[in-house]
């Protein structure tokens, strides 16, 4: 089997380090694996299969001699970056937002629409978290019944603000806890026993950035530029796991049991689905794996049409993120794309 030599940019940060364990989680081909950082980060040392690897500055020069390039860093540094590895001869798959929207950039979920990748010009877009949790039970549903319009809500796990996030939510819990004043600093409120109905910034039409992602993006992979779609999105208490609440409506009629059906035979769904032994999808179950687990599926009766309602819940840096990542590079192999 050919052996690829892996540059992971931005390998200290949360989506960094669990693409380098997804890397030796899903046995990937790797020959080498180059992590790049920051320069106050050279040095450092990260664990790989059975050895340590040392920290290289991320930079415009980096990318000699490396054939794929896992990118976890802010859009600024993509734009900076990106085009230079690609240049190098590298493939780029990148987790910023910096080219998912960009004409000619595949914007790829691997179980959702893996041919866009015979596409590429070097660079590969990786979904927003919350659009990548939604694309894969979409995208069967649409198959059997073509979709018309989707309603999301989603319930976003802290750690997509990374680790400020994480730190944020456990040290204002112990202080509630303990009467103590909060001073919110990564979120625009208190987040501990809170609900936040904020993410990013908010637009000219008042949706917020992170809700016209999932309007925007999953136009783009479904291939549907008139797919009708409104999104809300929250911040909740919760340190990982994104959960969603989606209902659709359709062209063609589908019930639950269909539904279920659907879901059963899908890549990368578990279907978690059993309310009368209270048994659904949450955070707690779905942290630290890789699919999105399915459930609460039911008719939605306050549709005229073809409606359904359900609610999943995926990990946002395993398969919201990193793992998405890695199943771009495992699909580009088996296409014979790299």
């Amino acid at each position: 089997m050919k052996e690829y030599r892996v540059a992971v940019v931005g390998a200290l940060g949360a989506v960094g380090q669990e693409m380098i364990k997804t890397l030796e989680r899903r046995n990937f081909p790797v020959k080498t694996l180059k992590p790049l950082d920051v320069k106050e980060n050279v040095g450092q040392e990260v664990h790989f299969r059975d050895q340590t690897v040392k920290v290289a500055e991320s930079n415009e020069k980096a990318f000699e001699n490396v054939d794929i390039a896992l990118f976890a860093v802010a859009n600024s540094v993509s734009e900076k970056l990106a085009p230079a590895a690609v240049t190098a001869g590298c493939i780029v798959i990148d987790n910023s937002s910096a080219w998912r929207m960009a004409e000619g950039v595949p914007l790829v979920v691997p179980e959702v629409n893996p041919e866009a990748l015979r596409q590429h010009k070097g660079l590969i877009a990786n979904p927003n978290c919350s659009t990548i949790i939604a694309m894969v039970p979409l995208k069967p549903l649409h198959d059997f019944a073509g979709l018309k319009r989707v309603i999301v809500s989603t319930y976003q796990a802290v750690s997509g603000a990374g680790a400020a996030g994480l730190k944020e939510l456990e040290v204002q819990t112990r202080q509630v806890l303990d009467q103590q004043p909060i001073q919110p600093k990564a979120f625009a409120h208190q987040i501990a026993f809170n609900l936040i109905p904020h993410i990013d910034f908010f637009e000219k039409n008042a949706y917020t950035h992170e809700e016209m992602k999932m309007y925007r993006e999953g136009r783009k992979i479904l291939g549907l530029p008139n797919l009708m779609v409104n999104c809300t999105c929250v911040r909740v208490p919760v340190f990982r796991s994104h959960s969603e609440s989606i209902t659709i409506e359709t062209e063609r009629p589908i019930s639950p049991a269909q539904a279920r059906e659907v879901f059963a035979k899908a890549p990368g769904i578990k279907v978690v689905d059993d309310p009368a032994d209270n048994v659904y999808p949450m955070p707690k179950d779905t942290s630290n794996q890789d699919l999105v687990y399915v459930g609460r599926i039911r008719e939605d009766i306050s549709s005229t049409g073809n409606g359904l309602t359900f609610w999943c819940c995926g990990d946002q840096i395993r398969k919201g993120a990193a793992v998405n990542a890695v199943q771009i590079a495992e699909v580009m192999q088996s296409m014979e794309l790299i």
